[in-house]
């Protein structure tokens, strides 16, 4: 990931958090901890295998973190790094709109 380029990270973790699996994942992984998939999907709708596809993806945005574990079982845990640059990405562009909106809204007062 560009992290150099916030336009660039933000546009990974708009990407991947598009998808209302995705999200469903990194919100289990938020609110009960690191996990492994086989864990994820005992939690979720979800096979095992359709989680795995979803965590490399996330994995690839680094929006998830894969730590090794014991007998090879990899632990996911969120990584919010990526999601605070889509923030301050969206903050900076509600800030570059809110002058240009002020001034149209006194205009057309």
């Amino acid at each position: 990931m560009a992290a150099s380029d916030p336009e660039a990270v933000a546009q990974e973790v708009f990407t991947a958090l598009a998808d209302p699996t995705r999200r469903e994942i990194v919100a289990a992984l938020a609110a009960g901890g690191p996990a492994t998939a086989t864990d994820l999907a005992a939690r979720l709708p979800i096979s095992r295998q359709a989680i795995a596809k979803h965590l490399t993806l996330l994995a690839e945005a680094e929006l998830v973190i894969a730590e090794p574990g014991e007998r090879r079982r990899v632990r996911y845990r969120v990584n919010s790094a990526p999601m605070k640059v889509a923030q301050q990405f969206l903050a900076a562009l509600a800030r570059d709109w809110d002058g240009p909106l002020a001034t149209l809204k006194e205009t057309l007062r």
